[in-house]
């Protein structure tokens, strides 16, 4: 892993907190921070910035302009405002409590639907207490496709897959989703060859779903995307984002049996879009950092062969002395 400006004992280099909780941190001898922010290794690359969260609106508040869904959905708004390339990934649980036409229409589209037609959406188990998850469907129209779909972004492969299938249309997904790896490996053969040698510049790939197969939170691992995940690692892919739970983690490289492999998929679970926080439970092996004291989402910069990730905050850390938001890179496979 490539890291600018890590602290010695750190894997991801640490960002220098605001005075307060600086002195506070002192006071209480938990400061871990380091002394600069270095720049990543995206400084001076060619990039595309994705935006990701999911569990997003909580419509019980009264009024959407003040809630966390506003504050995360200003955060991406002044990323989007200053990259006009940048896109959102949003991974499941748009609206609580039911995924409703009301819900949609009320409090998201109030926040996080004014960047709608930048948002490239999964669906959560919540849109799904609503028949078919209709609304949903209708409210991202096009952009929904079929509940997964495929899309590139500057040279990485993008998947948005639905992780509340089961029987025989999970196993259609799972269908087309081999089909699609197995024409992008086709596709890297042929540019290659082409090209008369490997340059070492051949697509990355990521996958966004809802419920992640590994996760410390409340609801905790969920298996059904195990096939998917393993049709991923068979094909070189990097990273997998996700929500359900409500918290921020991240994990080492795995397989889809809980094995750490370098070549196996890097897990984020990015819950903090604003619903409600909910706390950790045991941490799981190969959880590298877990941070379930504030809404925020996930900024990654996707360049050719690899990849930078900062958490964004949106609200202040509920914990006094919680620790510097997660920031670090990698290298493609």
């Amino acid at each position: 892993m490539r890291c600018a400006g890590c602290c010695a004992s750190s894997n991801s280099a640490r960002i220098v907190p605001p005075r307060r909780a600086l002195l506070l941190a002192c006071a209480l001898g938990t400061l871990t921070a380091c002394a600069t922010r270095a720049p990543l290794p995206s400084a001076g690359l060619a990039f595309r910035t994705v935006y990701a969260a999911g569990d997003i609106a909580r419509c019980t508040h009264p009024d959407p302009r003040w809630s966390g869904a506003a504050d995360t959905a200003a955060v991406v708004a002044a990323g989007l405002a200053a990259d006009p390339e940048a896109v959102v990934l949003s991974l499941g649980d748009h609206t609580y409590p039911r995924g409703t036409n009301a819900e949609f229409a009320g409090c998201y589209d109030a926040t996080w639907g004014r960047f709608k037609d930048r948002t490239w959406p999964a669906p959560g188990n919540h849109e799904y207490y609503t028949k078919d998850a209709a609304p949903y469907f209708a409210y991202f129209g096009e952009r929904a496709g079929r509940g997964y779909y495929r899309l590139e972004l500057k040279g990485w492969r993008i998947y948005s897959l639905d992780s509340n299938l089961a029987g025989e249309a999970q196993a259609r997904q799972l269908a087309w989703l081999k089909a699609a790896l197995e024409k992008d490996e086709e596709q890297a053969r042929g540019a290659a060859a082409g090209a008369g040698a490997n340059d070492g510049t051949a697509p990355c790939t990521l996958a966004f779903w809802h419920h992640p197969l590994y996760s410390s939170g409340g609801h905790g691992s969920v298996p059904v995307m195990r096939e998917a995940w393993a049709l991923l690692r068979a094909a070189g892919a990097e990273l997998v984002l996700s929500g359900h739970d409500h918290d921020y983690e991240r994990f080492a490289a795995q397989d889809e049996a809980g094995r750490r492999d370098p070549r196996g998929l890097r897990q984020f679970v990015v819950g903090t879009g604003g619903a409600y926080p909910t706390p950790f439970l045991v941490p799981l092996a190969h959880s590298e950092t877990r941070d379930a004291s504030r809404n925020g989402v996930l900024r990654l910069r996707l360049y050719a062969g690899g990849y930078d990730w900062e958490f964004l905050e949106a609200t202040p850390p509920q914990l006094p002395n919680a620790s510097p938001p997660d920031r670090g890179s990698a290298a493609c496979h």
